[in-house]
């Protein structure tokens, strides 16, 4: 299990790497909405994440991770389905989905 300072320090990554991806997604107005769902859904509970840490709860910390993961899977879904999504934007959204997997299965 991973010790409560590297899961902080993984989680503050995360936020910052969600928050890139909405920042990069929101700069092009040509992206399909669901997308654009998607990568504000994670932005929105990325933001709870203070409160996750908060808990030290791990089981809360695991479902936290679990469903960022589900909605960044949706994200890159929709990005695969888009046309003309540029690689910027694809790189972002892979990158958090990854970033997310890997999490979740370090938590696991």
């Amino acid at each position: 299990m991973m010790q409560a300072s590297e899961i902080q320090k993984r989680f503050t990554h995360l936020q910052q790497s969600i928050e890139q991806a909405s920042q990069t997604c929101h700069a092009d107005s040509t992206l399909p909405k669901d997308l654009i769902e998607c990568v504000d859904e994670l932005d929105q509970q990325s933001a709870s994440a203070k409160k996750v840490m908060a808990s030290n709860d791990q089981d809360r910390m695991r479902q936290w991770v679990d469903d960022l993961e589900r909605i960044g899977d949706s994200a890159e879904k929709a990005c695969k389905r888009a046309a003309n999504v540029n690689a910027r934007i694809r790189k972002a959204v892979s990158s958090v989905h990854a970033e997310l997997s890997d999490l979740k299965k370090q938590l696991h």
